[in-house]
């Protein structure tokens, strides 16, 4: 299968396209390098472009047929969607309605989209699954849950099929150490708690102790980067036999507290994490844990990588040595 990666330098399309290599399939990159490393994609063909300029799209779709996309290519940040939500709708939002149409003129009928826990907002559940309801809190889960409408009226209207897999937090690394993850900014705990263990960056903050959880910091469901595209693949395989738009949930069900993290990842690397407690976030809910009941079913898709411990570790092996 010939598959376009949006967004194939990044963290996780990176990931992905090791992944897709494994299994035999031919990947072309398509990332405009704005967050994501040339040297994540090694040795896969890249075209260097914008989803919100139509004549790279049109450049991209020209380079010969292709079955499938996965679309990686988003602005991710929640905090800095409170303060720029128009840039949010406009990359997230107007960016995939431009591959959308492109994808349309090439004959492609097939869609995995990378989306994301922060659709459901505050939630209504210990374990959130497919039926909470879909309530945004911040412009950056809006602007997903807007795509989302897009790919389900499109298929309707096409007969477009895509898969949405809503990720809770994506952590870790390829055990190789080849490929990481690497933002500037860095907001994601994980990498923020190890750049802390080894004295760079500003310092680590705990953007809040006073949620109503079990010690007073934001509980996450936490899920392998290697996981989330062993997800991908098997979403290929079901729009096989399953036409629509259908959305999954992707966590290990288990949830951690900011504070658990940092004492796990001492356990790991071996020394003291230095932090402060700062205010809290825009837009953070208190609790996001995942049921992943009907991803386990529909897809026969099961997370590695289950052990927060193991999937730091994976995580430092990058960290210690990073390649970009």
């Amino acid at each position: 299968m010939r598959v376009l990666v949006c967004g194939g330098a990044g963290y996780i399309g990176s990931h992905m396209l090791a992944h897709l290599a494994a299994a035999g399939h031919e990947a072309v990159v398509f990332d405009n390098l704005s967050t994501g490393h040339r040297a994540a994609v090694d040795d896969a063909p890249l075209v260097e472009g914008d989803l919100l300029r139509p004549g790279d799209l049109e450049a991209a779709f020209a380079g010969g047929r292709f079955d499938a996309v996965m679309h990686f290519a988003a602005r991710s940040l929640v905090a800095e969607s409170v303060r720029a939500p128009l840039a949010y709708y406009e990359n997230n939002v107007a960016g995939t309605l431009r591959l959308l149409q492109a994808m349309r003129g090439a004959g492609v009928e097939r869609l995995v989209f990378s989306s994301t826990a922060a659709v459901y907002g505050e939630p209504r559940s210990d374990a959130i699954d497919e039926t909470h309801p879909i309530a945004p809190i911040n412009p950056y889960g809006a602007s997903k849950a807007m795509v989302e409408r897009m790919l389900a009226d499109a298929a309707a209207g096409y007969g477009l099929r895509s898969v949405s897999l809503r990720y809770f937090n994506a952590a870790g690394a390829a055990p190789t150490g080849r490929i990481g993850e690497s933002h500037d900014p860095e907001t994601h705990l994980i990498p923020n708690v190890l750049r802390a263990m080894r004295g760079e960056g500003h310092g680590l903050t705990v953007h809040g102790a006073d949620y109503p959880t079990r010690d007073g910091t934001c509980v996450r469901d936490y899920v392998h980067v290697d996981d989330l595209a062993a997800a991908h693949l098997a979403a290929l395989d079901y729009m096989d036999a399953a036409p629509g738009a259908h959305a999954f949930n992707l966590g290990n069900g288990d949830g951690f507290s900011v504070l658990e993290v940092i004492a796990a990842a001492r356990a790991v690397v071996g020394c003291e994490v230095p932090f402060t407690v700062g205010a809290r976030r825009p837009g953070d809910p208190a609790v996001l844990v995942a049921s992943s009941a009907l991803a386990r079913e529909r897809l026969g898709w099961r997370p590695a990588y289950t052990d927060i411990g193991e999937i730091i570790a994976t995580a430092w092996a990058w960290h210690r040595e990073p390649r970009y």
